[in-house]
């Protein structure tokens, strides 16, 4: 009995042992495991980079009020392990502090001088809920300059907010990027979610190729939308552009839908055939698929006008992407009247389709009339795989190598202005600024913008695979428990017969 005693007390020691000299080491070195798909939890290369090649100082100042509801003082936990690792892989360049305004007046004016304001969060007391002043902010300084993180609350975009405004402070000279203007296109206002990811490494402004001088300065270009005829010359300036060099994004609606007179149209801006001159075709028609968005119809039921929400496959969701730096991340994209896209070049030029329609899709040829209410068949969706948008690499206008984007839909990035403005799907705006990151030689954030899981419906899967996820989720833990049981009465057999056997001590 004695032995055993002194047994247990060595293994004891032991453990103490290990788990104080584990803390000692983990004081210096960091370590983490990541057990998601997506790494969510892993620092990316291109953050790795832009920290090691940091040539001053960098100070992160977190303002994080402690006393919050457990999902966000966990996010406070999480932006100061992200912290950690930075530091670590820095050498000594990101230096970093933590700090509880609480009640110290002097430090909450500190914060909201630096640009944290405290946002209202609801906390739950004694089954009442009450609302709270918080700060879930962040200041990033180098030397004279500052970037401020408002509000940090997501997991998933903590390290892209995170490098992007440490790579903002450390880029001297930040690309210029043009937005094509004077042919109908949206004016920036319309476009505030792109225009603002784009804006952490990019200088965006409006190009207007009449009055515009030497395109060349500009990194890459961006024709979004045109609805007026883009005149020859100006399809020229953009030949010689591209044959300098340069590098073009487009986003052009070959189709339109017109619901007040419930109509599909045809729309000849010029471009379609510019671009056809380049071996890229352009339908003039709309992809329809299974996998699409809804539209509202109102019907009068019982002397009330109900809204009721019907499946349009003329607003197809993308969820089919090549894997490219373009679509990297990305997992669903809404379109409104996409067409469709084939490439009929030169070998010389790299095609790439970056989006297709799902296996359940289909053509139909402008102009037509929509039937909202119509029931749709098998029939109707022939096609699989239609490609949509396209990535070009090559000698595109003359012999220089140059790099091209085409989206047949013009506004999937459009969110409107004012009273008419809407929030776009966040894969939609990552479409278009990953094109312009990779058309201007990759920032190397890409992966970071899009990082994490954005959404995965179940609504959208089989039937097979549903009910594949509905009865496994109920028999395999009653098949587990079974499992158990049986091992555990096999092992308590084999005990009591070993039991009886003579000799047995």
């Amino acid at each position: 009995m004695g032995k055993k005693k002194n047994s247990l007390l060595y293994q004891l020691l032991v453990i103490i042992a290990i788990v104080i000299v584990v803390n000692i080491i983990a004081v210096d070195y960091f370590a983490r495991l990541d057990l998601t798909d997506d790494n969510r939890y892993t620092l990316s290369d291109a953050t790795i980079d832009i920290v090691q090649s940091l040539e001053e100082p960098v100070t992160v100042t977190a303002y994080f009020t402690e006393d919050l509801p457990p999902r966000l003082r966990q996010s406070g936990r999480n932006f100061k392990d992200l912290l950690i690792e930075y530091a670590s892989y820095s050498e000594g360049m990101i230096n970093y502090e933590f700090i509880d305004p609480a009640d110290d007046d002097e430090i909450k004016q500190q914060a909201a001088k630096a640009g944290v304001q405290p946002v209202i969060v609801n906390v739950r007391e004694e089954d009442q809920v009450k609302q709270q002043r918080a700060f879930l902010g962040a200041v990033i300084r180098k030397g004279e300059q500052k970037e401020v993180l408002p509000v940090i609350t997501e997991a998933e975009s903590m390290e892209y907010s995170l490098s992007s405004g440490i790579k903002k402070l450390s880029v001297k000279e930040r690309p210029l990027v043009g937005f094509v203007t004077g042919h109908g296109e949206p004016p920036l206002q319309q476009m505030q979610q792109t225009v603002q990811a784009l804006s952490v490494l990019y200088d965006v402004e409006p190009v207007n190729l009449e009055a515009s001088g030497e395109l060349t300065k500009y990194k890459t270009l961006a024709l979004i939308a045109p609805s007026d005829t883009i005149p020859p010359a100006h399809l020229q300036k953009l030949d010689d552009y591209l044959a300098s060099g340069g590098n073009l994004y487009v986003a052009l609606n070959r189709v339109r839908g017109d619901f007040s007179q419930a109509r599909g149209l045809p729309v000849n801006t010029g471009l379609a055939d510019w671009l056809s001159g380049k071996g890229v075709a352009v339908g003039t028609d709309f992809v329809v698929d299974n996998r699409s968005n809804t539209v509202g119809v109102t019907q009068e039921r019982g002397g009330f006008n109900m809204t009721t929400q019907i499946k349009f496959p003329y607003l197809p969701v993308i969820t089919n992407f090549q894997e490219h730096p373009v679509t990297q991340g990305l997992e669903q994209v809404s379109l409104r009247f996409a067409s469709s896209l084939e490439y009929r070049g030169d070998t010389a030029v790299i095609f790439t389709p970056l989006a297709k329609s799902s296996a359940k899709s289909g053509r139909k040829q402008a102009p037509l009339m929509f039937q909202v209410q119509k029931e749709w068949t098998a029939a109707d969706f022939p096609d699989s795989g239609i490609p949509v948008a396209a990535a070009l690499k090559g000698p595109i206008a003359g012999s220089n190598a140059s790099k091209m984007v085409v989206v047949t839909d013009g506004d999937f990035a459009v969110g409107g202005q004012g009273r008419n403005a809407r929030q776009l799907n966040e894969d939609n705006v990552s479409l278009l600024v990953n094109g312009v990151d990779w058309l201007s030689d990759d920032t190397g954030l890409i992966g970071l913008r899009t990082k994490g899981v954005s959404s995965r419906p179940i609504d959208e899967l089989e039937d097979s695979t549903k009910a594949l996820l509905r009865y496994g989720n109920f028999l395999v833990p009653i098949l587990l428990i079974i499992i158990y049981g049986l091992i555990r009465y096999q092992y308590q057999r084999s005990l009591r017969v070993k039991r009886m056997e003579e000799g047995y001590v």
